[in-house]
Order: structure tokens, then C-alpha cells, then sequence
């Protein structure tokens, strides 16, 4: 089962100010723009095992801050940029962000301030795979690395709040978690009711129907946190923040683990009544038969809480364990934050910081090929 990684980083110059990546974007044919100007995006290629991916996104997250050591850039890996004006954070000029801007309406700009990271696994056993990585959502607590909007400390997790509860709220069938399947053919029917839903809602707002369709197809107008891509094809888990790389290669490899068990041996969901006997059966925890997932209204409530409590909430610790993970092996960024009002300025200061800890990082870890 191939994997490829993709992470959106924040560019900041040498004072922490955001700034455009120019031509940072130059480096490799691995390296996209995003929407919003000062961020872009690593991808590795599709790697045959967590080894390879590991390796390959080192080396390149290598080249690239190096390159930007020698443009006086520096990358961090923030979930927000902690404290920013809309103004710093200008579009792209992209006629399919302004479509989405027009139908989603005014909170689509929360968007602007997100950065995460993207898994993909190559389809096997699809709905396996989608129903594994829809019980996972909740370990974007484990990677949180910012609880601050525009300056003021919101919530623990506050990514996943702006991207889903605020942007997406208006339109949840594009931004919020999907309940589990039972065929591709129902994973594909909600997706053609959701385009046409979105489609709907975009005509009613004056968009033009030819400048909607030149821009959106059913497979482009769903940004939830896990989806089918056509691209190798894979499913897409978009759950996490990006992180400092060695958390994010750790959640990559303690996810593909359970993907893997999942494909293989396939996914059933818990009734109610066993799923509550303290996780001895859930996912990670058996090594033959099914992959057991929780039932689909506990997935939602361990996300709920998750955004709104983190890691501190002995809840989401326990449903982690019990989808396979480990909380104990992860420190989140967000906890070095004050939960207090940041200026401006200590929020340059914060960035930096975060930038110098992913350099030492790749000074430390990183194996050049």
C-alpha cells in the first residue's frame, strides 16, 4: 500500500513577518503553492513504506530550508500563523477560491488561516480504509500546534474548530467529518448529493453556472477530513495540523500501521454496548480478525471534545489508546503557547521559535539521499 505525504508550512522572513515564498517554489518539482501567499506546500511521491516516506520527505524538507536559509526564509509549522490580519494573508489569484468564497459566504476566509497536513494511502480496500481513517479523526489532538486566531487564544485544537465548525458550518457535507460506509457506491452518492447541494447553494449566490462548472467537478468540491482522491487513487486523511516533522512522521507511521491492519483484514463497527467494554477490542488492539471501530456517534463526540480540550481531556487520551495510538509520545506545539492574547510581535517571536525547532530537527535527523 503506497503512501505520500503532503505538509503546508507558513513562510515567514528572518524577523517572523509573513512573506510570499517567491522563489522558494523553484526548488522542486515537489513543492506547490497554496491559496493564501505566504504558505506552500512539501509533497513526496507515493513511497512504498513508511521507511521510504520517511526518508524521502527529509530529504526534501532539507533542500528546502536550505534554499530558504539562502533567501532569507524560514518555514514553520503552525497550524495558524497565531496572530495575523486578514491582510497578510492575501488569495492567490484563483478564480475557484473566489467561487468557493461567494457560496460558502464570510467565514470561507477562516480558511485562510489553516495549515495541515495531508496522508494519502492508495486504495485497496476502500471502505476499510475510509471507515479506519474516519475512526482515527480525533489524533489531530496529537499534533495540535496552535490554539490562537488572529491573536486570541480560542481552543486547544483550533484548526479543526476554523476549518470545520466556523469556514464549513454553513456547508458541513464539504468540511465536516462523513459518517462511515458500507460501499464506495454510498461513499459516491453522498459525494454527487453534496456537489449538487454546494452547486445549488453557489447558483443561488449569483455565481455563474459555466464559472462554477469550469472549477468544480463532484471530486473537487468536498474538503473533508477524509476523502477519495482520483490522483494514484488514494484516500485522503486530512485530519492533522502541520507539526514539527519528526511528530508528524511519527503519526504517519502509527496511522499507516492501522490503515494497513484495516486493508488487510478488514473494519467492523462496534455495537454500543461492546464498544464500551474500556477499548479491549477496538482498533490497534487485536492482531487477527476485523479491525473493531468505535460506533460513529462516539467517533463525533471524541472530535468534539478533542477541538475543545486537546489532550488535556482524559476522554480523547482514552479513545486514542483505543484506536491504536499513543498519546503519550506526542507533544504538541499548541502547549508552548500562552492561553493569553498574543501581539503581533510575540507572535513573530513564536514563529521563529517554532521555525528554529523544525531546522534543529532536520540539522539532527535528516538523511540526505
Amino acid at each position: 500500500m503506497k503512501t505520500s505525504l503532503e505538509v503546508e508550512y507558513w513562510v515567514v522572513d528572518d524577523d517572523g513577518d509573513l512573506v510570499a515564498p517567491d522563489t522558494l517554489l523553484d526548488v522542486s518539482d515537489r513543492i506547490d503553492p497554496e491559496f493564501v501567499e505566504p504558505m506552500l506546500e512539501l509533497k513526496t511521491t507515493p513511497c512504498s513504506s513508511p521507511t521510504e516516506l520517511r526518508s524521502e520527505f527529509h530529504s526534501l524538507l532539507a533542500d528546502v530550508v536550505e534554499a530558504a536559509h539562502e533567501r532569507n526564509r524560514r518555514l514553520v509549522p503552525l497550524a495558524t500563523p497565531l496572530c495575523a490580519a486578514p491582510s497578510e494573508l492575501p488569495y492567490r489569484e484563483k478564480r475557484g477560491t473566489d467561487v468557493q468564497r461567494r457560496t460558502v459566504g464570510p467565514a470561507f476566509d477562516d480558511a485562510r488561516f489553516c495549515a495541515g497536513t495531508h496522508l494519502h494511502f492508495e486504495q485497496s480496500n476502500v471502505v476499510d480504509q475510509l471507515n479506519a481513517l474516519t475512526a482515527i479523526d480525533p489524533a489531530f489532538a496529537l499534533v495540535t500546534s496552535s490554539s490562537h486566531y488572529r491573536g486570541e487564544p480560542i481552543l486547544p485544537c483550533a484548526r479543526p474548530y476554523l476549518y470545520r465548525r466556523s469556514c464549513y458550518a454553513a456547508c458541513p457535507d464539504q468540511g465536516q467529518l462523513w459518517p462511515y460506509v458500507d460501499s464506495v457506491d454510498e461513499w459516491e452518492a453522498r459525494l454527487e448529493s453534496a456537489y449538487e447541494g454546494f452547486r445549488e447553494r453557489a447558483l443561488e449566490r449569483g455565481v455563474d453556472p459555466d464559472a462554477f462548472d469550469a472549477e468544480f467537478a463532484p471530486y473537487d468540491a468536498v474538503w473533508t477530513p477524509v476523502r477519495l482522491r482520483a490522483a494514484m487513487p488514494t484516500v485522503e486523511w486530512r485530519s492533522p495540523d502541520t507539526a514539527l516533522p519528526s511528530q508528524i512522521l511519527q503519526l504517519a507511521e502509527e496511522v499507516y500501521s492501522i490503515v494497513e491492519r484495516a486493508d488487510a483484514q478488514g473494519t467492523v463497527v462496534e455495537p454500543p454496548s461492546l464498544a464500551a467494554d474500556g477499548g479491549r477490542r477496538a482498533v490497534g488492539h487485536e492482531q487477527e480478525g476485523p479491525v473493531r471501530l468505535p460506533p460513529f456517534d462516539e467517533v463525533e463526540a471524541a472530535t468534539d471534545a478533542a477541538i475543545h480540550r486537546g489532550l488535556a481531556d482524559a476522554g480523547v487520551r482514552r479513545y486514542l489508546r483505543r484506536v491504536g495510538l499513543t498519546p503519550s509520545a506526542y507533544q504538541p506545539l499548541a502547549r508552548r503557547h500562552p492561553d493569553t492574547r498574543l501581539t503581533k510581535r510575540q507572535a513573530r517571536t513564536y514563529r521563529l521559535d517554532a521555525a528554529s525547532r523544525l531546522e534543529l530537527e532536520v540539522e539532527r535527523h535528516c538523511v540526505r539521499v
